[in-house]
């Protein structure tokens, strides 16, 4: 089948009771359905690994293109390089490699010390895009540190795009002076979206780089239910997972997200630290699960993803809330 008319993807890797063979699965029904794109989240939670997932992916297809998330610092410049470009050879010239800040959650999470985010960012793309040229490379920054190294062959592309992972005012306005395109995280309302929009262009032009030249993709937690209750209660679990840390919800407040109130927030923390996850779903409001997301019919889904569209978002990257609701989704955003 031939691509949608209007580009969309297909998210996987975050539900962890999903395994890597049922993504590529996934990954090959969205491809024959007419998606763009196969994206795979490599989350804080430590569920699979990206370079595993999108190998599996490659294999299982032939012509979408390929997406990931790595967070910079858990691998070093060299081995990021080296995987995508590996990548990109056995997927033939379709992989976007996209990176993420290295933050305090990430310092604990993998025991290691904590530096700059927004410098490490910058020197792990910069470092990135000059190995992927084949070249040896020397760069001395503040965190990298590379002395003539290169690698063993010659990428397929040296121009492998790199977009960046933000959800911060300031992670932003570093995307839009670095990167060739931005992913917008998931659990944001189509309103945070035109407000990153906004803040994309505005810093794109003030770095004197063209702001219709950015890709804007966006990770939508998509939930279809003939019974919109049901949807409700089927994506519940994930809109939760954002309100665990305290910087996630107030990075997206940062640019203008109108749905989360700072008054629920310690009444989320407190739910829980007492409870867990299962405390926190049973806490959060059910407007914020809708406002948060694209949950309901298949008339209510697709109408919420066009609104992601008018904010700005050039590539929707549906995620579905439970393995059951893939065909509809395939079937909804097909070509």
């Amino acid at each position: 089948m031939t691509p949608s008319p209007t580009p969309v993807g297909l998210a996987l890797g975050y539900d962890p009771t999903v395994t890597v063979r049922q993504m590529a699965d996934s990954a090959a029904a969205a491809e024959r359905a007419g998606f763009d794109t196969a994206f795979f989240s490599e989350t804080l939670f430590t569920n699979r690994d990206s370079v595993s997932a999108l190998a599996a992916f490659g294999l299982a297809t032939q012509r979408v293109a390929l997406g990931a998330t790595q967070v910079v610092r858990l691998r070093s410049p060299l081995v990021m390089a080296q995987s995508a470009a590996t990548l990109d050879e056995l997927s033939e010239g379709r992989l976007v490699l996209v990176l993420g800040a290295f933050t305090a959650k990430h310092a604990a999470r993998n025991g290691r010390p904590l530096t700059d985010p927004v410098t490490t960012l910058r020197e792990y793309v910069e470092s990135i895009r000059a190995l992927l040229t084949g070249e040896p490379v020397t760069y001395h920054g503040e965190v990298v540190r590379l002395d003539d190294v290169a690698l063993n062959f010659k990428p397929v592309r040296p121009d492998i795009p790199i977009w960046i992972a933000a959800a911060s005012r300031k992670g932003l306005v570093n995307a839009a002076s670095i990167g060739d395109g931005v992913l917008l995280d998931a659990g944001t309302s189509p309103e945070y979206s035109a407000n990153a929009v906004a803040l994309l262009r505005e810093s794109a032009e003030r770095a004197g780089r063209d702001p219709d030249g950015l890709a804007v993709a966006q990770l939508i937690n998509t939930s279809i239910e003939d019974d919109r209750a049901a949807a409700v209660e089927a994506i519940r679990w994930e809109v939760a997972t954002k309100f665990k840390y305290a910087s996630t919800p107030k990075a997206k407040m940062s640019v203008g997200e109108p749905t989360i109130d700072p008054a629920d927030l310690p009444r989320f923390a407190e739910a829980y630290a007492a409870g867990g996850e299962a405390a926190l779903r049973r806490v959060l409001p059910e407007r914020y699960v809708t406002s948060l997301t694209a949950t309901g019919t298949v008339d209510d889904v697709r109408a919420r993803v066009d609104a992601y569209r008018a904010a700005g978002v050039t590539m929707p990257l549906v995620r579905p809330a439970a393995p059951h609701q893939l065909d509809r989704l395939l079937t909804t955003f097909g070509g």
